[in-house]
């Protein structure tokens, strides 16, 4: 039996995330997703009377490419993604892999060259383009969510069709009052953070790149950050599974990281200068996100959480000018449940243990 949700998801991604028109075109990725949801997605886009595209990708495939992967290789295949993405007005990417960890034996310095060499198709899709790329729910992520597959399912498509734009206003008056701050404190179990927002501009987040969706991001000024921040949220990268990472910063430089993983890190973080520097500050509050399942496009947008990201910032948005192979989202949940924790800006407190406290926020809190 058909399931009435995958049309309601395809609608909103394609009516109110990507807002497509009468004429675009649109590139439609899907990665080890059912058919019914790219067929949805071709009709939806049709309805509009736009025109789709399709790429289909398996998984297990590009790990086989990419074991072998070679320079001049990557090289080719980058040269006909950004052809194809220049033509593209808008661009939906479903990515539903049964393994998080498919390209965790993939050798680190090839997962270093593809992603260098394919940034520039990236950075025209994020700069030149309108799109949304989200998650498909498996059993694997009902597994890493701890929970059974159709409660899982159930979760998903709650979270996935929130109505953002309700949420739009707090979000719009959040990004203002970052726009405003100069000095950021955040405190916590671990963590003495201090850095700089100054001149830098900060981007609501309501449903319109990232499904799910719920933040606002911006990035410090790239020498300001000083301190030491512990991260109490699992982490996947380039394939492999982090814990307890911790940083130590100094002018802005990232000088001692630590986690389970301690080679795996030290190489992530020695992939370029920028890979030592933040890219991105984003603060999360879905209501519906409450517990992390290392994916990302999830765990980010934790109600009660920011992200600190090591790496490449947003061209052409919240752009403090680092610039890195590595764009690295790490998260700290800020809840009572995960030793709370408090963001000052400019030294007044703006959020408590998760909570905002001025009343223009107050929609925001879970």
């Amino acid at each position: 039996m058909h399931d009435s949700r995958i049309d309601d998801l395809a609608r909103q991604l394609v009516r109110y995330s990507t807002q497509i028109k009468r004429g675009d075109r649109v590139l439609i990725e899907v990665f080890d997703v059912p058919e019914e949801m790219a067929i949805a997605l071709i009709r939806e886009v049709r309805a509009v009377k736009a025109t789709p595209f399709v790429n289909i990708h398996q998984s297990k495939i590009s790990r086989a490419l990419a074991m072998g992967a070679t320079d001049s290789q990557y090289e080719q295949i980058a040269s006909l993604a950004l052809e194809q993405m220049q033509k593209m007005d808008a661009y939906i990417a479903v990515r539903g892999s049964r393994n998080i960890n498919e390209l965790s034996d993939v050798p680190g310095a090839k997962m270093q060259m593809i992603s260098k060499i394919t940034r520039p198709v990236l950075n025209h899709r994020v700069n030149k383009t309108r799109w949304c790329v989200l998650r498909w729910p498996n059993s694997s992520m009902a597994q890493s969510a701890g929970m059974s597959t159709e409660a899982f399912e159930d979760f998903y498509f709650r979270a996935c069709l929130l109505d953002y734009a309700k949420l739009l206003p707090a979000m719009r008056a959040l990004a203002k009052l970052m726009d405003k701050t100069n000095d950021v404190h955040i405190k916590g179990p671990g963590t003495d953070l201090r850095f700089s927002l100054r001149g830098l501009k900060s981007i609501p987040c309501g449903g319109t790149h990232n499904i799910p969706d719920g933040e606002v991001f911006s990035a410090p000024v790239k020498n300001s950050v000083e301190g030491v921040i512990h991260y109490n949220t699992p982490s996947v990268y380039q394939g492999i599974a982090f814990d307890e990472v911790r940083l130590e910063f100094k002018e802005g430089r990232i000088v001692k990281a630590t986690a389970n993983k301690q080679k795996a890190i030290t190489k992530i973080l020695d992939t370029d200068e920028g890979a030592r520097y933040i890219g991105e500050f984003a603060i999360g509050f879905h209501p519906e996100i409450r517990e992390p399942m290392r994916d990302i496009l999830f765990d980010e947008k934790i109600a009660g959480s920011f992200h600190f990201t090591p790496g490449q910032a947003y061209e052409g948005h919240a752009d403090n000018g680092n610039r890195s192979a590595v764009h690295w989202d790490l998260v700290c949940i800020q809840r009572p449940d995960y030793g709370g924790g408090e963001i000052w800006f400019d030294g007044k407190l703006i959020r408590k243990d998760g909570r905002f406290l001025p009343k223009a926020l107050e929609p925001l809190n879970w």
